[in-house]
């Protein structure tokens, strides 16, 4: 359904530490860095069909988090659950919500852990459990 998912950033350099980190822990690895013609500076990480970018916003104006929104990355255990909060909060994040760990819910059980990037982007690391 989705060709990308892109967050804005106004320090790329803490935004790659970030991401890298949580995004290493389900195996993704260094992000594609383009520069475009204005200098901006866009990160990609493309891993199991899916792409994450990460850019200085192109309008020039600073990068600001949507209220309400939440980008979720699916995980294979509650482990990897754990570690994406971990490596988040470990590398500028801020952790949300509940510790990591079940839900119950009528649309499953499911395990999450939910952190802010540092620019406040909200990100869910999710299992669905059995």
């Amino acid at each position: 359904m989705f060709s990308h998912i892109m967050v804005g950033t106004n320090d790329v350099d803490k935004a790659k530490a970030f991401y890298s980190a949580v995004l290493g822990t389900l195996g993704a690895g260094d992000p594609m860095v383009n520069v475009n013609s204005d200098g901006q500076t866009r990160l990609f990480w493309i891993h199991n069909g899916g792409v994450f970018g990460v850019s200085e916003p192109i309008d020039g104006q600073p990068a600001c988090h949507a209220n309400g929104a939440t980008i979720g990355f699916a995980c294979d255990s509650l482990e990897q659950v754990t570690a994406f909060h971990d490596a988040g909060v470990a590398n500028g994040g801020t952790s949300i919500e509940d510790p990591p760990g079940l839900r119950e819910s009528e649309m499953g059980n499911m395990n999450l852990s939910y952190v802010r990037d540092p620019d406040g982007n909200k990100l869910c690391a999710m299992h669905r459990a059995g």
